[in-house]
């Protein structure tokens, strides 16, 4: 659990059946309306992700406006035009801390780094998405020291995407 004033968010979208988080460094789907609430959920606060998430995010999005975009790689002088890039979680957690909007830090992905930043983390807002897909990279697996918070829609059900896919979004507290 965050041990300083910084709160540690975890946000991803995944399959309901697996956990599906990724396939071949990309989402394999399409829910403009889980991008949006990731967007407004995330603007205004540091995102942390590692460097092949950052890779899989289109050139046109990248770096995410209206957040301190930092970037864990074990590469040395490797480079990412509009982000900040660190060599270790500690490092990109102190970074972001410091960042504006670093009462919140939004870790993002991918499966390794979000492994590794689960001890620290507060909460973690989850898109569960109603679909089978297959997948290479799955969701962090979240113990019995989480707590649902919430649940949109509030009474379980699904929305609907324009795309069609069945989703909801889901928020798990620590303790």
């Amino acid at each position: 659990m965050s041990t300083d004033s910084s709160e540690i968010g975890l946000i991803w979208a995944q399959t309901q059946e697996g956990g599906v988080i990724g396939r071949d460094g990309t989402m394999p789907w399409h829910v403009p309306e889980d991008m949006k609430h990731f967007a407004s959920t995330t603007t205004g606060h540091p995102v942390v992700m590692g460097r092949r998430t950052w890779d899989s995010i289109p050139g046109r999005f990248r770096p995410f406006t209206g957040r301190t975009n930092i970037v864990v790689t074990r590469q040395p002088g490797w480079e990412a035009e509009g982000a900040v890039v660190v060599h270790s979680l500690d490092e990109a957690l102190e970074t972001a801390r410091r960042s504006e909007g670093g009462e919140r830090v939004w870790v993002i992905g991918g499966g390794e780094i979000f492994a590794e930043a689960m001890p620290q983390a507060d909460v973690a807002v989850v898109t569960i998405l109603d679909l089978d897909v297959d997948g290479d990279t799955f969701a962090p697996q979240l113990g019995s020291e989480w707590r649902l918070a919430s649940v949109q829609p509030d009474d379980g059900g699904w929305l609907t995407s324009r795309t069609e896919v069945p989703y909801r979004i889901v928020e798990f507290r620590r303790g």
